[in-house]
C-alpha cells in the first residue's frame, strides 16, 4: 500500500479489525519508509448488476429508485424508513444471490411487492398501481380481492390452530 505521505509502496499492518458491520476491514498500517502512520479500508467489490427495463434499455441497479418508490407507496402510512431500508435490502440481497449479472425489472418489482404486502397492504396497493399499472378498476379489484382473500384464509388458518 503506497504511503499518502512519501509515497513509498510498502507498509505493514499494524492493526486490523472490522467495519461497517463486517462489510469491510479496516486496517492501520505504517510506511517501512518515513514511519507515518494511516488508515486503509478493504470492501468486497461486488460485480455490477444491470436492470433490465421494460423497453429493453439497461441501467445499473439503483437501490436508491426503489426506496423512494416505496416512501411515495407509503406516504402517511406507518412504516417507518428502517422497514422501508430493511426491504431494499432484502431485494437486493435476493437479486445478487440469484448469481446473474442482469435481472429484470419485473422480478424486482415482485420481490418488493412479497415484502410490502406484509409491511403494509396499503403501501403495497400503492406501489402495485403504479408497478403494475392498473389500466382500469377491473384489475385494481382483482388486486384488491387477493389480498382479502389471503387474509382472510390467514385469519381462518389461525383460529383452526
Amino acid at each position: 500500500m503506497r504511503c499518502p505521505r512519501c509515497h513509498h509502496n510498502n507498509s505493514r499492518v499494524i492493526d486490523s479489525r472490522q467495519a461497517d458491520d463486517g462489510r469491510a476491514i479496516r486496517r492501520r498500517r505504517e510506511c517501512e519508509s518515513c514511519h507515518n502512520r494511516f488508515t486503509t479500508f478493504e470492501r468486497i467489490e461486488a460485480a455490477p448488476l444491470l436492470v433490465i427495463k421494460k423497453n429493453g434499455d439497461r441501467e445499473e441497479f439503483n437501490r436508491d429508485k426503489i426506496l423512494r418508490g416505496l416512501i411515495r407507496s407509503a406516504e402517511k402510512r406507518p412504516v417507518t424508513m428502517e422497514q422501508m431500508v430493511k426491504i431494499v435490502d432484502n431485494v437486493e440481497n435476493r437479486v445478487r444471490e440469484l448469481g446473474e449479472n442482469e435481472v429484470s425489472t419485473t422480478l424486482i418489482g415482485e420481490y418488493v411487492m412479497e415484502d410490502l404486502v406484509t409491511l403494509d397492504e396499503i403501501s403495497y396497493i400503492r406501489f402495485a398501481s403504479v408497478y403494475r399499472q392498473f389500466k382500469d378498476m377491473s384489475v385494481f379489484l382483482k388486486e384488491l380481492q387477493e389480498i382479502v382473500d389471503k387474509a382472510n384464509a390467514e385469519k381462518k388458518d389461525a383460529e383452526q390452530e
